[in-house]
């Protein structure tokens, strides 16, 4: 029968109408205000409309969710280097960057004159990024990360866009808070990595 499928649709979305009203009855307040209910609501148990209450509401983003890059430092509490970047300005980002948007100085040794394995600025142009990751994948270092920070707009497109080495930097310990998985990994593989190194040294 022609238009059957049109009330079935409206039927569905019908459904769902009366069952949100239905769970708002029950729930009260709770329902928008209680982090565990927003759990529910946006999982497979739920009823009635799903729609986000954003800004209020927030999806968690997945672990490899990227955005734009950031800097890793060392922690304030180091023992050995607080705030030490671990970026060594080889360049590596800049040059696989596809929309070229990395800009890299390196530091150079008041006294000698020489290169110092370490920037002096760092930019990105965030209004060009891609946030495809490529910094980040090639990255010898691990010394650059995708951050899950997607609340970055701005009116002003001149210099609030422009991220330079005090804005993209963050410590180490903000990476294992946001992407606790693969900060063990990578930790794991660089702690194997140097004791390889040295048992070669022993050897």
């Amino acid at each position: 029968m022609y238009g059957l499928g049109i009330l079935k649709g409206l039927g569905v979305t019908i459904k769902h109408f009366a069952a949100t009203y239905i769970e708002d009855f029950k729930q009260g307040m709770k329902h928008y205000t209680d982090e565990e209910r927003f759990a529910i609501r946006q999982g497979v148990e739920a009823r009635g409309l799903f729609t986000v209450q954003y800004p209020e509401e927030k999806l968690a983003v997945p672990e490899r969710f990227r955005y734009m890059p950031f800097l890793v430092v060392n922690d304030a509490d180091h023992p050995d280097a607080p705030g030490q970047p671990w970026c060594t300005s080889c360049g590596i980002c800049s040059k696989v960057c596809p929309p070229q948007c990395i800009w890299i100085v390196r530091c150079t040794d008041p006294e000698t004159g020489r290169p110092k394995p370490e920037p002096r600025e760092f930019y990105i142009d965030i209004d060009i990024c891609m946030n495809c990751g490529f910094c980040a994948e090639f990255c010898p270092f691990d010394a650059i990360k995708m951050d899950h920070d997607y609340e970055i707009s701005s009116y002003d497109r001149s210099s609030a866009h422009i991220y330079d080495l005090e804005k993209l930097s963050k410590p180490l310990s903000y990476w294992q808070t946001i992407a606790p998985t693969r900060a063990e990994e990578e930790r794991l593989a660089r702690e194997a990595k140097e004791a390889a190194k040295a048992g070669k040294v022993q050897g």
